[in-house]
């Protein structure tokens, strides 16, 4: 038996990388002259980068058993906050305007976590739902509705995270700047979750409300800090996307939530709360961002598109339903 569950462990935790080396030899199978070129393969981090980082935010708020929907809009309000600035104020410097972005995301977090814990509304759902309408229509607003470009602005060093690359060599393109900055971060993340006493509290209190109740754990505040922390991290991408983008769009992050859901739950974490690691969603991220290459590559439409990432998204869901089961059905077997 100790075998068995063993095997088990260790299928669970490296099922999602088989399915990222499955969706890669496939695509390298049906398109052996794009798919493998390292360029591509850079390309593919690029993308990654901006998924990775918002969905490293969403992943403590479905620990909590919770949801933020608001992130696509809370990262394009950060891009159209930085462009306004560039544009309407003539700001340049590269530190004040990620500064000013991130904290106008952070803040739109905290105020999601604030209406959830201090409204008692009976789901973040509820309240990111009407974040998200919020933080896209100030970004409208702002914006005037029109995209802002950063070409020949001056911000070239904010520019240079979002779509530079560092060692660079030969042919090769160079590592995307903005990945490096992913795997910085989730580091960070790691250590924070797996480490620190606030990091086993997001645990605990999506795992077990209850304990966490009897144990003193202010879930409140814990719950506030989550959603200020997602909004910060939607900021982050935010500012990595003004040199992926090159340009201020409110209109862009309209994927930016189910790319970040779908990265999470396919990744291990669970709607059901006090599941989920910061590598999972990574290889989650990742998935998504390979689908969407070779998608674009084999000139698939948006419309096709949408169809397989929402396929994606609802087997994920089914998984995870599916295998909260089989845990409920193991437990009570055990207690028998």
């Amino acid at each position: 038996m100790k075998s068995k569950s063993t095997v088990k462990e260790l299928l669970e935790k490296l099922g999602t990388v088989l399915a990222l080396l499955i969706l890669i030899v496939i695509f390298c199978i049906v398109m052996p002259d794009k798919f493998p070129r390292i360029g591509n393969i850079m390309n593919i981090l690029k993308q990654a980068s901006i998924n990775c980082l918002i969905a490293s935010g969403m992943l403590c708020a479905l620990i909590t058993a919770g949801i933020d929907l608001s992130v696509g809009s809370n990262c394009v309000l950060c891009t159209c906050t930085i462009g306004v600035l560039v544009q309407n104020f003539g700001v340049t410097n590269a530190l004040i305007l990620a500064v000013c972005g991130l904290a106008v995301s952070t803040f739109a977090g905290f105020i999601n976590g604030t209406l959830l814990t201090r409204l008692d509304l009976p789901h973040p759902f509820v309240s990111t739902m009407g974040m998200k309408n919020v933080l896209l229509g100030v970004a409208l607003v702002i914006t005037g509705s029109k995209s802002i470009g950063f070409t020949n602005t001056g911000v070239d060093a904010l520019m240079w995270i979002g779509g530079g690359s560092v060692f660079k060599f030969g042919t090769f393109p160079g590592i995307p700047v903005s990945f490096i900055l992913v795997i910085l971060v989730f580091i960070l993340f790691d250590i924070f979750l797996k480490k620190s006493a606030l990091g086993r509290q997001i645990y605990c209190c999506g795992g077990n409300p209850e304990a966490a109740r009897l144990s003193g754990i202010p879930s409140k505040n814990v719950l506030t800090f989550v959603y200020a922390l997602s909004g910060f991290m939607a900021g982050l991408a935010g500012v990595v996307s003004v040199g992926r983008l090159a340009s201020a769009n409110a209109n862009a992050g309209t994927t930016y939530d189910n790319d970040a859901i779908a990265a999470c739950i396919v990744g291990g974490a669970s709607f059901t709360g006090g599941k989920g690691t910061i590598w999972g969603t990574l290889i989650g991220a990742m998935i998504m961002a390979v689908i969407r290459n070779g998608l674009n590559l084999m000139g698939a439409s948006n419309d096709l598109q949408y169809i397989v990432i929402g396929a994606v998204i609802i087997l994920a869901v089914t998984i995870d339903v599916v295998r909260n089961k089989m845990e409920a059905n193991a437990r009570k077997m055990a207690a028998q």
